[in-house]
């Protein structure tokens, strides 16, 4: 499966599931918020609260093939959503955290 997929496992299956990227130190607290409302909900996820400037976080997110980063920003943290970017590169745009998280929980049940 590793070798077929290219390191690029499933959402059921892969180690970490949603890596929330904080624009700035002051969005990793609302980014635990996320992280724990995943967990809670059994999904593997995780902050990047560390010093490198986003573009280089989120390039390491598709290098470890993680199939969704969540960037948070001034405009999230006030409208309690996440943006969201897909491993293939794709956009999905603003989402809201509960309906994000009800998303990925299907994606993992379904096994999509």
């Amino acid at each position: 499966l590793i070798e077929h997929t290219a390191g690029a496992l499933p959402v059921w299956l892969s180690p970490v599931q949603a890596t929330i990227i904080p624009i700035a130190d002051r969005h990793v607290p609302f980014g635990q918020e996320v992280v724990e409302k995943l967990r809670a909900a059994g999904v593997r996820a995780e902050v990047n609260d560390g010093n490198d400037r986003m573009g280089a976080k989120i390039r390491a997110a598709q290098g470890r093939k993680i199939p969704y980063m969540l960037v948070v920003g001034d405009r999230e943290q006030e409208a309690n959503k996440v943006a969201v970017r897909e491993r293939s590169g794709g956009d999905l745009g603003a989402v809201d955290v509960d309906d994000f998280v009800a998303r990925v929980v299907e994606e993992i049940a379904t096994r999509t």
